[in-house]
C-alpha cells in the first residue's frame, strides 16, 4: 500500500492528523496539475495554481462529512472534480455584471498580438461536459480524469475499472464529441 493510500485510509478512519501528512505527499503533483490546467485558461485568469490546489485540498479534506477514497487514483479524480468546480465558480463570478462581466478586458501587451491562440472558455467546457455526462457519464468522468486531473490513460482506465483499450476508445470518442460541441463547424470542411 502506498503512503498516499495509507494516509487516505487513516483519514477515512477519522485520524485528525492524517490530512496534515497527506498534503506534503500530494502537493507537488496537485500543483503541477493545477498549473497545467491554468495554462490552458483564457487570458486574464487571476487564479494562481497554489490557490487552486489549496482550495481544492480544503474542499476534499476539511469537510464535516468525511470522504472515502479507495485508491490514489480515486483521490486524484476527486481533486480534479474539485479543481473543475473551483474554476467554473471563478469563471461565473468573473462573468457576473457586478464584476464587470459585460466589459471586455484588454491587456496592453495583448493589443499588439496579431493572432492570439484560441482558448476554450471553462464555462463552455463545463456546459459541454454536463451534456456529455447526460449522454455518457463514463465518458464524462474519463474526460475529467484526463483533462482536469492530468491522469495518464492507464491511471484513468484503472480509476474507471475498465480495460486500457476500452478507455482509449472511449477517450478518442469523447474528444471528438467535445470538439463537435465546442466547435460545431469543425466537422464541416
Amino acid at each position: 500500500m502506498s503512503d498516499v493510500t495509507q494516509i487516505l485510509d487513516e483519514i477515512d478512519h477519522g485520524d485528525e492528523q492524517a490530512a496534515e501528512k497527506l498534503l506534503p505527499l500530494v502537493y507537488a503533483e496537485l500543483r503541477k496539475l493545477a498549473a497545467a490546467r491554468l495554462a490552458g485558461e483564457a487570458p486574464g485568469q487571476t487564479l494562481q495554481a497554489t490557490a487552486l490546489v489549496h482550495e481544492a485540498f480544503v474542499r476534499l479534506v476539511d469537510v464535516p462529512q468525511r470522504q472515502q477514497w479507495n485508491s490514489r487514483g480515486h483521490f486524484f479524480a476527486a481533486a480534479a472534480e474539485a479543481m473543475r468546480r473551483i474554476l467554473v465558480e471563478n469563471a461565473r463570478r468573473k462573468r457576473s455584471l457586478k464584476r464587470g462581466g459585460d466589459r471586455a478586458r484588454l491587456e496592453l501587451c495583448e493589443a499588439e498580438i496579431a493572432a492570439p491562440a484560441m482558448k476554450h472558455d471553462v464555462l463552455l467546457i463545463d456546459e459541454a461536459l454536463e451534456r456529455l455526462d447526460a449522454e455518457d457519464p463514463q465518458a464524462a468522468t474519463l474526460v475529467k480524469l484526463r483533462y482536469f486531473s492530468g491522469l495518464t490513460m492507464e491511471e484513468s482506465a484503472q480509476a474507471l475499472g475498465m480495460p486500457l483499450r476500452s478507455a482509449q476508445r472511449l477517450w478518442t470518442w469523447s474528444r471528438a464529441w467535445l470538439l463537435s460541441e465546442l466547435q460545431p463547424d469543425a466537422g464541416s470542411g
